[in-house]
């Protein structure tokens, strides 16, 4: 099993946008095979950085994943929400393995 970390720098004067973003991923990513631990949020601290961790079986089955986000019009339509609104300004992948 792996573990995908995206690290999001963010705008700190959109955050309400990220949420909005953050909360319509779940049935997506769901649907095309990844298995949602969490979004998680600016609260102490940082107000411009955000987390997100999805597990998958392997590298492979995290291609057949981003393959199926490419071809999904929900996902499609949430990147576009992103871009607009402006409120991602780095995104960030690294994948972890459990200890």
């Amino acid at each position: 099993m792996i573990t995908c970390y995206i690290c999001y720098t963010l705008n700190p004067h959109r955050l309400a946008d990220f949420e909005e973003y953050a909360r319509r991923w779940p049935p997506i990513i769901a649907r095309c095979g990844g298995r949602l631990i969490g979004y998680f949020l600016p609260k102490e601290g940082p107000n411009n950085i955000a987390l997100a961790l999805i597990d998958f079986d392997s590298l492979a089955s995290y291609e057949v994943y981003r393959q199926k986000l490419s071809e999904d019009s929900e996902a499609k339509a949430n990147v576009t929400h992103a871009r607009e609104t402006r409120c991602i300004l780095v995104e960030e992948r690294s994948f972890l393995r459990r200890a």
